[in-house]
């Protein structure tokens, strides 16, 4: 018994370990909190943001997803916003990239969607209810990609097949040209081994629109 008991204590300590060695990873690979360097995502080269207009630009590129042709798709109660995968032009993997208008954000109608948690139940990072209006939806390749609005949020929610994070959630500040403008959440897998991915938190006040803008207008 005493040896089983030591066995199951040394297989704790070795899963403890590995997750800390997981996290430092993580951690190394991202700035300090105020170098304007994101974190970054195993396999994934983004996501990068821009406002053009009235639409917020989001590009994802997936580096070990291949697809043989591209599709756009209209987002649920998003009347001007969508979503486009396709093969990538500078790389072998494919890329997401979203076009949301602030027309759709800012209006009453998303508002009046049903309050989500991330998938699998999990609270969302930095919303003290852990939960915003949102609508979920599922596409080839990505299943149960979801769009959040809040008062002051906007975000997206895309998963991931695999992120070895053993269950942990790291959530760093999001950069723009040096600007914050948000918060990245990288979530492991639940205790099913699923709904693992990552939340992009975009604020969606007047300052951090203003930040966006300069940015554009330096591109």
């Amino acid at each position: 018994m005493r040896n089983s008991v030591t066995l199951t204590k040394n297989a704790k300590k070795v899963t403890f370990i590995s997750l800390l060695l997981s996290l430092s990873l993580f951690f190394t690979s991202c700035g300090s909190g105020t170098s304007g360097l994101n974190q970054s995502i195993p396999g994934v080269n983004g996501p990068t943001v821009n406002l053009v207009g009235d639409n917020i630009l989001i590009d994802i590129v997936f580096e070990n997803l291949k697809v043989e042709g591209g599709a756009r798709y209209a987002i649920p109660k998003y009347p001007n916003s969508y979503l486009e995968l396709a093969p990538d032009l500078e790389s072998d993997g494919t890329i997401l990239a979203f076009s949301v208008s602030l027309d759709d954000i800012l209006g009453d109608g998303v508002k009046r969607l049903d309050p989500l948690s991330l998938p699998g139940g999990r609270a969302i990072p930095g919303v003290s209810s852990g939960a915003l209006p949102a609508v979920a939806f599922s596409i080839d390749k990505l299943k149960n990609v979801a769009f959040y609005v809040g008062p002051k949020v906007f975000g997206i929610w895309v998963p991931l097949n695999k992120l070895d994070l053993q269950g942990a959630m790291i959530t760093t500040r999001f950069y723009t040209d040096s600007k914050r403008v948000g918060n990245l959440s990288l979530v492991g897998a639940d205790a099913n081994g699923e709904n693992a991915g990552f939340f992009l938190a975009l604020s969606v006040n007047s300052s951090q629109k203003r930040s966006l803008e300069r940015v554009a207008d330096r591109n």
